[in-house]
């Protein structure tokens, strides 16, 4: 019942006159329902609850006394509130009669109306309020109903949950911890609220989950992290992907974090045993390309020491004829020794690479002037470059000043760079050699730069690899083992140098840049610097 709504009201009396009267003075006190006799009044009660009934004591058949106790006898309206009215008699010994049949009050006709609406009002409110607290007291039992079976269906999911769940409070401490929490860590239900879950994680990993852990507090986003736990037997340690969110209340207050503990421990050995699978696929892809590279470079090597050698033969077998006048005769011997020293640089480049594999390759240091290195090795190129109407350009910068390397390896390298920027140009191109110092006058650079057939970005990483060549098949028209610019690279590191490859790509030529340390003089911090980079590097 609401509070505003009206309750209801009964009066009792045989006179009409008598109900219109009482009406009159309590219309507005609540719904006001009418009985004649006794009999109307029981059977109003049997349906209707009353605040309080207001009954008179002289009624034909049924007095007031009589219907008093047949409404005590009932449970539904024993305890309604009953007041007699009358207007014969004043005894002593009726107003105890009234009493004890559980009448709250006895008044006596003409009844003063202010005195009656006061009474009646008692009654109407205490009624209300009785109303109220029941219908709360019912409210209360079916919320507490709720909260027992919402405790029971937590209680009940929480125990037979998956995965660990435990509460911690705002402070750090933890507040609740589930069976499977309890399991994953070892612990007791006391032991899991007095240590948590940080104990129970391998020491590996403990420095950092309490880290992620404290800039989760800081933060107040969301944890998740995969973390390994040591479980207290002798079992291996297991993956656990640890989650955590904060607790906030309606009004955005923190209470504390909710985490849940999932073990991930079969995922984590399913990746592995896919990365390991995969890590032998490339493995086996690496041997067997590998092995291709070495039988292409086989195949190559047979090819580019038999091309010499073939034309070696027939030149020294028409010699051997006698049958050649002297012209022929010089251009056979040219030929010979031309192809000799071609077949000569193949047998260095391998025997070199030889050396670099095994770590045996030597060098002798000292300050080298890089300017006459260059023009030695421009000379040694020069009828390369002619042959093609290739243009040599050198640019190079005043007052350059002495480098720190081996000599005869320097040459080599500008001598590889050139000859393979003269290789990989076409016929009336340009090969330039640029040569300056840096910015910080530390270092010296070298520049070959020619605008041949370029690099494809794609092979542009591996332009340094051993054996390696944009085409190799053993028909390419440019020949080489595939192993000049793995040497100069070799070298230049070597030499406490620096070396990298550049090209627009296809048909745009290509710039390949050299930085090399210069020469110091006799500055002995640099010269012990110098030397412990050389016995790191087993060279001498």
């Amino acid at each position: 019942m609401q509070p505003d709504m009206k309750v209801n009201i009964l009066l009792v009396d045989d006179q009409p006159k008598n109900l219109l009267a009482l009406e009159a003075v309590l219309g507005d006190l609540g719904n006001l329902v009418r009985a004649n006799s006794g009999q109307e009044a029981l059977r109003h009660l049997l349906n209707q609850d009353f605040a309080v009934i207001l009954m008179d004591v002289q009624m034909p058949g049924m007095d007031g006394f009589e219907t008093a106790t047949l409404i005590r006898s009932r449970s539904r309206s024993r305890h309604v509130p009953i007041i007699f009215l009358t207007a014969f008699s004043a005894s002593d010994q009726l107003m105890f009669k009234g009493y004890a049949l559980g009448a709250v009050d006895y008044l006596f006709k003409p009844i003063d109306s202010s005195i009656l609406i006061s009474k009646v009002t008692v009654f109407v409110d205490l009624f209300k309020k009785t109303e109220a607290v029941q219908r709360q007291a019912a409210q209360l039992v079916a919320m507490n109903g709720e909260l027992r079976q919402s405790e029971e269906r937590f209680r009940s999911l929480s125990a037979c949950s998956p995965v660990g769940i435990f509460v911690v409070d705002s402070v750090g401490r933890c507040t609740y911890a589930n069976p499977r929490f309890q399991a994953i860590c070892g612990l007791t239900e006391a032991q899991s609220l007095a240590a948590g879950w940080f104990p129970s994680v391998c020491s590996e990993d403990q420095e950092r989950a309490i880290a992620q852990w404290q800039t989760y507090v800081c933060e107040g986003s969301h944890y998740s992290e995969e973390l390994r736990f040591d479980p207290s037997d002798d079992h291996a340690p297991r993956w656990m992907h640890v989650r955590s969110s904060p607790m906030l209340s309606a009004q955005g207050e923190l209470l504390g974090y909710v985490g849940t503990m999932e073990d991930i421990t079969e995922r984590k050995q399913a990746e592995e045993t896919r990365a390991e699978m995969l890590r032998e696929q490339i493995a086996r892809q690496e041997a067997e390309a590998a092995s291709r590279m070495k039988d292409e470079f086989l195949a190559v090597l047979s090819h580019e020491l038999r091309t010499p050698l073939n034309s070696m033969l027939g030149w020294a077998r028409l010699l051997r004829s006698k049958k050649m006048d002297e012209t022929s005769v010089a251009r056979a011997l040219a030929t010979i020794e031309r192809n000799a020293e071609a077949q000569s640089r193949l047998v260095e480049d391998i025997l070199d690479v030889s050396k670099m594999i095994r770590g045996k390759l030597q060098l002798n240091y000292c300050a080298v002037n890089l300017v006459h290195v260059v023009e030695i090795a421009i000379d040694s190129v020069r009828p390369q470059a002619d042959a093609k109407s290739i243009q040599l350009i050198t640019s190079i910068a005043p007052s350059v000043s002495k480098v720190w390397g081996d000599p005869m390896r320097l040459q080599q390298v500008i001598l590889n760079l050139l000859t393979n920027a003269i290789k990989f140009t076409p016929n009336e191109g340009t090969v330039e050699v640029k040569l300056e110092k840096q910015l910080n006058e530390e270092f010296l650079q070298l520049q070959v730069i020619d605008n041949g057939i370029g690099i494809d970005s794609d092979f542009l990483p591996r332009v340094f690899d051993r054996f390696r060549q944009a085409d190799s098949s053993t028909t390419r028209s440019f020949g080489g083992l595939g192993l000049g610019l793995e040497i100069v690279r070799h070298l230049v590191e070597l030499t406490q140098g620096t070396i990298r490859a550049e090209s627009p790509g296809e048909g745009k030529g290509s710039t390949f840049t050299v930085v090399l340390p210069l020469w110091q003089g006799s500055d002995p911090l640099l010269n012990h610097l110098v030397s412990e980079n050389l016995e790191g590097a087993n060279v001498k």
